[in-house]
């Protein structure tokens, strides 16, 4: 099983960030970060706290960023690992320095800047620009996504009232073609000089008048 070497670290900062840059371009911003832990005193029932003092290390991209944003007094969140270098004082004497190597950075409280979220580091020190350009275009995909589902139900939705009004259409062509009941034909008036009236019965004429019924 491989070993794991990794820290985590949630405090404020003791001083402003301080930078130094490289001979080969690159640079680093150290900061100290103090985290405290509170108890009570068993014995005498007093409230006890302690401060410990985290040097940390921030280089290049993700360095800068913490430059310009972060100030005495900042709360930050700090993901990284534990380092140990090897320098020389005046006196050509070796010394021995183990601090945080931060490999993600993120920004809390009223004193971060506006809240520039969390950045990320990687070996060539921009890896925290693509993940902001990363969070961006999760929204725009989620938002075309919502557009997509829109279109869907409204084109759902047309549809299936277009096939409704079709299939009420073809309701009303059921009963098309039933015919009204005609209206009764009145009966013509008797031509004068009759005094006879002569009825057509409903199914029509069975029978022709007799020559006795004309009256000359």
């Amino acid at each position: 099983m491989r070993g794991i070497n990794k820290v985590i670290i949630v405090g404020h900062l003791g001083a402003d960030p301080e930078t130094r840059q490289f001979s080969n371009g690159g640079s680093v911003t150290n900061i100290s970060v103090a985290t405290s832990e509170q108890w009570t005193d068993k014995q005498t029932g007093e409230k006890r706290e302690a401060t410990e003092w985290h040097r940390i290390s921030l280089f290049n991209r993700l360095g800068e960023i913490a430059a310009q944003y972060l100030r005495k007094g900042s709360q930050v969140y700090i993901e990284g690992s534990l380092r140990t270098r090897k320098w020389q004082d005046q006196n050509g004497q070796d010394r021995y320095t183990t601090e945080i190597r931060a490999d993600q950075m993120q920004m809390l409280g009223g004193n971060s800047g506006g809240g520039m979220g969390s950045v990320q580091s990687t070996p060539t020190g921009y890896g925290n620009q693509g993940g902001f350009q990363g969070g961006n275009q999760n929204p725009q995909g989620g938002f075309q996504g919502q557009q997509g589902g829109f279109q869907g139900q409204q084109g759902g939705g047309y549809q299936g009232q277009q096939a409704g009004n079709q299939g009420a259409g073809n309701n009303q062509n059921t009963f098309a073609p039933q015919t009204p009941a005609a209206a009764p034909q009145p009966t013509p008036a008797p031509a004068p000089g009759f005094n006879n009236q002569t009825t057509i019965p409903a199914g029509g004429m069975t029978d022709t008048p007799k020559d006795d019924d004309i009256p000359f």
